[in-house]
């Protein structure tokens, strides 16, 4: 049986966003729309967004309950700014982004995220590009154990991109695992799948998550209104360090304060302020959906200040 979706932080999600009647927000990573939801029931106009066609597709019924209030777009949220100017909506009072792969995208053999069920080895939050298989069946074994160990942070990488390769072609989930599990001497009673860190990793290459996670942050920072806040939900330590080093360089957190010399001209103006400290699930929500538990949030609100070109490590 599928786990039924349940938002993670909602409550703190809304409390940070403090939605009313016409304000503008726009959910950058729609889903099942539960943020949406929350947010459409206290009157706001919400614009959602997402990659996968499915989640658009299955978001019409709540399109067709709001009526005007929602709009959705089948679009990465790294473009989410040419596609509200190409609307007609510039600037927006809010955006909340809940970072990774959705459980519907989990629950679906069909998709290949997950190896509870053994599916086609695919990955594609779009459905459209590159899928796992064809990464993992053509790549060069060093590039392989890159990806592993950059995006799932495996120390013995090589080893298993080494197994890989002497295992292809690769073509469904079960597949994959299992070449992990040998490669690594997997112990039944290991606390963890060690083919967890290898199927994140294969899932963030190949949807560059964290590319589009900094191209998202960005898009935000310009469609935010000065008083604007800007909510991001992460789920791994990747993510979370990105978000929480944008946060710091945007609002000048750590820099020295002191008088500038003559002639030196002082840095860009912080583009958000009050930035909140990592917001976790209580245990409550946790024993109610225990995928809540990596779950981090972090906002802040924007200031009038132009936004930034931005180098993002």
């Amino acid at each position: 049986m599928n786990a039924p979706h349940i938002p993670v932080l909602l409550d703190e999600v809304v409390a940070s966003l403090n939605p009313m009647r016409a304000m503008s927000i726009i959910d950058a990573t729609f889903g099942a729309g539960g943020y949406s939801r929350a947010l459409l029931e206290r009157g706001a106009r919400v614009f959602g967004f997402d990659r996968d066609p499915n989640a658009v597709r299955d978001g019409a019924a709540i399109v067709a309950e709001f009526g005007g209030q929602l709009s959705l777009h089948q679009e990465r949220f790294s473009h989410m700014r040419e596609e509200m100017v190409r609307i007609g909506v510039p600037q927006v009072d809010a955006v909340v982004m809940d970072i990774g792969v959705s459980s519907m995208q989990l629950d679906q053999a069909g998709r290949g995220f997950a190896f509870s069920n053994d599916g086609p080895l695919d990955m594609r939050m779009s459905q459209s590009g590159e899928s796992a298989a064809d990464f993992l069946n053509t790549a060069d074994e060093g590039v392989i154990a890159d990806v592993l160990y950059q995006y799932g942070e495996e120390r013995q990488s090589r080893r298993v991109a080494r197994a890989i390769v002497a295992a292809r072609p690769l073509e469904t989930t079960g597949e994959f695992a299992r070449v992990v599990r040998r490669a690594l001497g997997h112990k039944l009673h290991d606390k963890k799948d060690p083919a967890t860190r290898s199927f994140q990793a294969v899932r963030i290459h190949v949807n560059d998550e964290l590319g589009e996670l900094r191209a998202g942050l960005a898009a935000a920072e310009l469609l935010l209104k000065e008083g604007g806040v800007l909510a991001v939900v992460s789920f791994h330590s990747l993510e979370d360090r990105l978000v929480k080093r944008f946060f710091k360089s945007a609002s000048g957190a750590g820099k020295a304060v002191s008088r500038h010399l003559p002639g030196e001209v002082p840095g860009p103006a912080p583009t958000f302020t009050k930035v909140s400290k990592a917001i976790r699930p209580s245990e409550a929500e946790i024993a109610r959906n225990p995928r809540a538990r990596s779950s981090i949030l972090r906002h802040a609100i924007r200031t009038s200040a132009p936004a930034q070109e931005r180098m993002e490590a």
